[in-house]
């Protein structure tokens, strides 16, 4: 049976209001998960008032022997 280990990322929507996200660094991050050997299974936004985007939650997994 495979085995899983799990990491969560929580990526800053910058700015007051938040919903500023910076897409270079963004991409930078889960890049870096990536060559390490994560794989990005799932994303959300955790939303403030009026709906902005305070930060994106993304979920990372992968296999351990």
């Amino acid at each position: 049976m495979k085995k899983f280990e799990y990491q969560t990322k929580m990526v800053d929507a910058k700015g007051i209001w938040g919903g500023k996200v910076n897409l270079s660094e963004f991409d930078k991050t889960i890049n870096e998960m990536g060559r390490a050997g994560w794989e990005m299974i799932s994303t959300t936004a955790s939303n403030e008032a009026y709906g902005s985007t305070r930060y994106i939650i993304c979920i990372f997994k992968r296999e351990i022997e």
